[in-house]
């Protein structure tokens, strides 16, 4: 089959490797720039220097053998390491936590910039963008599912709108100086996670930190304006951290509407009949990889 998958996050890519493997015609379509999703990687100058700060996805833990066959993979070819700092058994991708998701989209035919606001029933297939396709994967988080399916799948769209995520406010911060702390903080008042960026595998240079606010002070905060949040989750950490801490060189926020998924309790959704299918973490759980797992159990589904 020619199939069109909306969204090249984590779901997205596997049930797009899968199906291609599969002898599928596959093409991705991502509004992003590029690679990353939830998985990205952002980039700031600060004094002639460029900086990374892993702002979604902090790390990705393995339970599920399929999965770790597939980090396994990774890790031979450099794409991801071991950051027990996290907890063990987690790993980061490397050099930056989106390396897997550049990897994977660059052994497939993705459009990134490309928004896809609408599908259209065309004769016995969908119309996608300017092309058409004998079926339709929606990979995307629930929120964004609805709008896409609620006149061709409705059930499908009703569980979207029913699997809730949380949103997540995150601090990109580059200090003048090494803060006096541990590698991570987590859920401390409104942080919900702080992680010292420039300590994760095959990272370098200033003192580069990570902070999330939690769940629950995101959702308070979320329609506040960046700069102002920027400073209360600084000041926030300030006071966790405790005593001296050196001149923020580079200050920057990040509002994820949509950070941690929901989970419907399903493996992936598809419609024969229709040619429509779902997949994403919303439908296991919030991991990377439930994400990924979701994707490759849809394939399974849709079948050689």
């Amino acid at each position: 089959m020619k199939i069109a998958i909306i969204g090249a996050g984590m779901a997205g890519l596997s049930c797009g490797a899968r199906l291609k493997s599969a002898g599928h015609d596959v093409k991705l379509f991502d509004k992003g720039r590029g690679p990353g999703g939830r998985m990205a990687t952002r980039r700031a100058e600060v004094d002639g220097k460029i900086l990374h700060f892993d702002h979604g996805a902090q790390y990705l833990t393995v339970s599920d053998d399929r999965f770790g066959e597939q980090v396994a993979r990774w890790e031979a070819d450099g794409v991801v390491a071991k950051w027990p700092a996290a907890k063990d058994g987690a790993w980061v991708g490397t050099p930056g936590m989106n390396a897997p998701i550049k990897a994977m989209a660059s052994e497939q035919h993705v459009h990134f910039a490309t928004r896809i606001e609408t599908i259209t029933a065309d004769g016995e297939g969908w119309r996608v963008g300017d092309d058409n396709f004998d079926a339709v994967v929606v990979a995307t988080p629930a929120e964004q599912v609805p709008a896409l399916l609620a006149d061709h799948a409705p059930d499908f769209a009703e569980l979207a709108e029913r699997t809730v995520s949380d949103p997540c406010w995150t601090v990109m911060a580059a200090f003048d100086g090494q803060l006096d702390a541990p590698d991570t903080l987590r859920h401390a008042g409104s942080i919900g996670w702080a992680a010292r960026n420039s300590a994760k595998p095959q990272r370098a240079g200033n003192e580069c930190w990570v902070i999330q606010g939690s769940p629950e002070w995101s959702r308070e905060y979320l329609e506040e304006e960046a700069d102002g949040v920027a400073t209360l989750l600084l000041d926030a950490f300030r006071e966790q951290v405790g005593g001296a801490v050196p001149l923020a060189r580079h200050v920057s926020a990040h509002r994820w509407r949509y950070s941690m998924s929901g989970n419907a309790g399903e493996g992936a959704l598809w419609n024969s009949a229709s040619g429509i299918g779902v997949c994403g973490d919303w439908l296991l759980g919030p991991r990377v990889e439930c994400a990924f797992l979701s994707g490759w159990e849809l394939a399974d589904i849709i079948g050689g």
